[in-house]
């Protein structure tokens, strides 16, 4: 039975050999480093950085926790060539990618005209401070002949689709999608004892992780993410809704980095094969349901879609959803172009925050931000 062969979503056998790289010690980078250090998984756990203190704090905390040797490295990561050397010298088997320039929490708490307008026009508004880092990544894996998979957790929802335009797409993104099927999991435990749980299926974009934190059920139930129970897929989308509300905080790095780690450590190798939900598999916009079998090659990621459901109408449900996020459509150069409504969010700030963003253009974009929200 399939179910047996692709378990849900519980960590994968170890790999006692493998080499980890995590890049990026923010408040989510070091919780990820402690669940690495924790977990039995690796043998060696590589913490890259931009500030040695913060980096070897961190790798020392880590190295207490673990019999895995724990290195702390130094790298500016929107620096391609200083990626792809640190890649050359570790050559790890996974990369866990989750800096940016700036966080998706820089903006929170704040009141002013600037930062509620940003806010206000969607997540795609701060593209410039979230993709250029999975950009330098992925070319610096490029560059230096990396064979591990990727993951990514920088907005994956919409700078995989940037990156799979310019044939960079990490392997995936992380969290999102991940989160929702936790949050329906809980909602199951909360529902009280019954039979073993289901499989959980959970198509949805980024764009509707706010309402599920929340358990705010959108009004439209267009407008619900998908979720789907058992073998069969009967839609339960209202379970995504039912979980005890979360407040907005840097505090849901918790739940996204639990939910990160079952997918990360069924991408190690030989790793146990894994049936979860995560984001943009292979450069797909939003999440999905993967099956993710390292048995398999280049092929270890597939979709789970359930009976009856189509790849296509999947991926348009995803791009019609990532609107929410200021997303109006992304171009074969990997530009980004914005929705009317993103655009009159900004037009009293600045309306060149919304006009079409180039990857060329990221860093004068990123500096027309920092102007403007300084």
């Amino acid at each position: 039975m399939a179910s047996s062969k692709f378990p849900g979503p519980k960590f994968p056998g170890p790999a006692p050999e493998s080499t980890v790289l995590v890049i990026g010690m923010g408040n989510l980078g070091e919780r990820l480093a402690y669940r690495w250090a924790d977990s039995g998984r690796v043998r060696r756990l590589v913490l890259a950085g931009r500030s040695a203190g913060t980096v070897e704090a961190i790798a020392g905390t880590a190295a207490s926790l673990s019999a895995c040797s724990v290195e702390p490295v130094v790298v500016n990561a929107t620096r391609p060539d200083e990626v792809a050397d640190l890649l050359a010298r570790t050559r790890p088997d996974l990369v866990v990618q989750c800096a940016a320039v700036r966080g998706p929490w820089t903006l929170s708490g704040r009141e002013d005209a600037a930062a509620a307008a940003v806010r206000g026009g969607g997540l795609a508004l701060q593209l410039p401070y979230q993709l250029p880092i999975p950009l330098a990544v992925m070319r610096a894996a490029r560059d230096a002949g990396c064979t591990g998979p990727v993951a990514n957790l920088s907005f994956p929802d919409v700078t995989g689709p940037v990156l799979a335009r310019l044939g960079l797409a990490p392997a995936l993104g992380l969290g999102n999608a991940a989160m929702i099927e936790f949050r329906v999991r809980a909602a199951l435990r909360a529902a009280g004892p019954g039979p073993e749980a289901p499989l959980v299926r959970v198509l949805g974009h980024h764009s509707r992780l706010l309402g599920v934190m929340l358990s705010r059920e959108p009004a439209d139930p267009a407008d619900r993410c998908r979720v789907f129970l058992g073998e069969d897929g009967r839609r339960a989308d209202e379970l995504a809704y039912r979980a005890p509300a979360v407040p907005l905080s840097p505090r849901c790095n918790e739940l996204t980095a639990a939910a990160s780690m079952p997918v990360l450590c069924a991408l190690l190798p030989g790793a146990a094969p894994l049936r979860c939900s995560t984001a943009a598999p292979g450069g797909l916009p939003g999440g999905y349901p993967v099956r993710i079998d390292r048995r398999l090659g280049t092929g270890a990621i597939t979709l789970d879609l359930p009976p009856g459901a189509d790849r296509a109408e999947a991926i348009a449900f995803n791009e019609a959803q990532a609107r929410a996020d200021g997303v109006e459509r992304i171009d074969d150069d990997g530009t980004v172009h914005f929705t009317a409504a993103a655009r009159a969010a900004v037009a009293g700030v600045d309306p060149g925050l919304a006009e079409p963003l180039p990857v060329a253009g990221l860093a004068e974009r990123a500096g027309r931000l920092d102007r403007r929200l300084s």
